[in-house]
């Protein structure tokens, strides 16, 4: 079961290496839901001294006032044999013999992190104990509660620390220890009060009471040693810490245990309760209390961490890849990114996406209303019709039929289409522009470049003015075709029956009646029409394959021969990615290598058990 607190305490160390330590975060945390011991106390209330009881050593900072400034994560680790040693984390590659240097050294590192004035800091400070004197047991110590700030400290500080000490012990994962000295009124204890009030039943304290050989005499700490004065779910447990005369002696710390044993089994009032008292014992009952809360969390973590690695995983894709340091890498990733964008363009057009269908709506409803609303029939009133036939026959009447009246009465008709053709072209440019503009923005991977979004979408629009521009030309000589060349078969088609309203010949005093220019207009009008039906077959062409068709085939194709000619600097511009998120992918990619080797090591204990 050793190995159950090695695992916790591998992760535990992982996780405050990544910035992880159970404050806020945007990102998941590991360390909330892993079993802890936190140990909770008012200065003065003996803290240090257990702390250091259970550890055998001597190697917390003392003085006055608030000593402990950050929360500190002691991990014990029981060896079978050889000298024992300690080991921080900010320092990997350093051991420490003497345990005077440890203290030091937490000292140093709290000033570090809050300067040499008497604030306290959430960052902990990670230290192992490697010891034949230890049980494997990992607890934190957090700064002791006050009710007044000290010159040099904030006002705040009070509630700072209180602040500092709930968020640990409210998670349901931890397991409080609750330090109150004996001499002073339980109902007065401030680790009992701010326990109580995140763990109302005491399922999940431990109520330690220390200096009880400093109680006044006739009284004693039965009733609570026994759980009838304050009842918790577990034990209370009792310890001696070495006096301050010890202290200054430098008493050794095995010894001080043997005479705390002494002091328990000697006593009258405590005689019957020596085998569950002392710091040795507690140490022991916390290493397997804490073996049985982790052994119970593994299908929870497991839960956990699968499901964290999905999120992850998820947000990484979201970011997208990491950039290139070389040229042809960063080419190449502009290159797929682009072409990203182009196949959500096509895909747009295609109808595997929404959009398209707005191009064929131009030319089923705009465009027919469009040349519907040329009216013609206005164009060929009867004086409007006799204006142009007697101004194209000049001085000379014309003999058999008005030909050249014909063509001016027509082509003044057909060269009206053209409006109608051009606004196609420019709806069909703006819907085309549309979809640009709702590719960029569901290209996922353009969000992570401002630059190379921007650069993209002009290259487009670009593109797209050029095509708009070719199929202007090319729709309207459509329309100028109709109108230079009049289908001859059209004409001799017509009835030559005066009846049915054709072109007989008539006799120069009739030429210009109102029934034979009315049946002009008439045979225009009918041309017109025919004409217009043709074209609204082949505008719709015109327009899809110089505007859509190229679109599909070659909206990036000169964005690309341009990007082939830029340096790496040009190209770094272009990928100019926002730090804050390379710097979240690479704390991503670190907290997922974190779970991934926290799954598999929790998948060999859970094997092992």
């Amino acid at each position: 079961m050793d190995n159950l607190i090695t695992l916790v305490n591998k992760i535990q160390r992982a996780c405050t290496a990544l910035g992880d330590h159970g404050e806020e975060s945007a990102l998941p945390t590991l360390w909330d839901s892993l079993p802890s011991i936190a140990v909770v106390g008012g200065q003065s209330s003996g803290k240090s001294s257990v702390l250091e009881s259970v550890v055998g050593k001597d190697f917390l900072p003392r003085g006055s006032g608030i000593v402990t400034r950050r929360p500190l994560v002691l991990q014990l680790h029981k060896i079978q044999e050889g000298k024992e040693y300690a080991e921080f984390m900010h320092l990997p590659r350093k051991r420490f013999n003497d345990f005077a240097a440890v203290r030091k050294e937490i000292s140093d590192e709290t000033d570090r992190e809050t300067g040499r004035s008497k604030a306290i800091s959430t960052v902990p400070i990670h230290l192992s104990i490697f010891s034949p004197n230890v049980v494997n047991l990992t607890l934190i110590d957090l700064p002791g509660l006050t009710k007044v700030a000290v010159d040099g400290q904030p006002e705040s500080i009070v509630q700072d620390i209180e602040n500092m000490v709930r968020s640990y012990i409210e998670k349901p994962n931890c397991i409080i220890l609750a330090i109150s000295p004996a001499n002073q009124d339980l109902a007065t204890s401030d680790a009992i009060k701010i326990s109580r009030e995140v763990d109302p039943r005491g399922d999940r304290t431990f109520g330690v009471l220390t200096k009880i050989d400093l109680m006044d005499k006739g009284t004693d700490a039965v009733d609570i040693l026994e759980g009838k004065s304050y009842k918790l779910r577990y034990p209370w447990i009792g310890v001696v810490n070495r006096s301050q005369a010890d202290i200054n002696k430098s008493v050794d710390m095995i010894a001080a245990r043997r005479r705390e044993h002494e002091y328990f089994k000697n006593s009258p009032e405590y005689g019957h309760l020596t085998d569950r008292m002392g710091s040795e014992y507690l140490g022991k009952v916390l290493s397997k209390h804490l073996e049985t809360v982790i052994k119970s969390r593994i299908p929870g973590l497991q839960s956990l961490i699968s499901k964290t690695i999905s999120e992850l995983e998820a947000e990484l894709t979201r970011l997208g890849k990491p950039i290139a340091n070389d040229a042809g890498g960063k080419l190449y990733t502009t290159m797929e990114i682009s072409r990203a964008f182009d196949q959500i363009f096509k895909e747009h057009l295609d109808g595997v996406r929404p959009g398209g269908d707005k191009i064929y709506g131009v030319f089923d409803n705009q465009l027919p209303a469009g040349l519907k609303r040329l009216q013609f029939d206005k164009h060929l009133s009867m004086d409007n019709v006799r204006k142009l036939i007697t101004e194209a026959d000049g001085y000379q009447p014309h003999l058999i039929a008005p030909e050249q009246g014909y063509r001016r009465l027509i082509e003044s008709c057909l060269v009206t289409i053209r409006g109608p053709a051009e606004a196609a072209v420019d709806a069909i440019h703006g819907i085309l522009k549309e979809l640009v503009q709702k590719s960029i923005s569901e290209t996922v991977e353009l969000k992570q470049y401002p630059t190379l979004r921007v650069e993209v979408g002009n290259a487009a629009i670009q593109s797209l003015e050029r095509m708009r521009d070719e199929s202007r030309r090319a729709t309207l000589q459509l329309v100028d075709m109709e109108c230079c060349y009049l289908t001859v078969e059209f004409f001799r088609k017509l009835p030559q029956d005066a009846e049915k309203g054709g072109n007989p010949t008539h006799s120069i005093f009739d030429r210009y009646s109102d029934t034979y220019l009315r049946r002009i207009g008439s045979t225009v009008l009918s041309y017109v029409n025919m004409v217009c039906a043709s074209l609204r077959h082949s505008i719709p062409k015109s327009v899809v394959y110089c505007q859509v068709r190229e679109a599909k085939r070659s909206l990036l194709d000169y964005f690309f021969a341009e990007l082939g000619k830029k340096e790496i600097k040009q190209l770094s511009s272009l990928l100019d990615e926002d730090p804050a998120v390379m710097q979240r992918r690479t704390n991503l990619a670190k907290r997922l290598e974190l779970y991934r080797s926290a799954q598999s090591e929790i998948e060999m204990v859970a094997w092992d058990k």
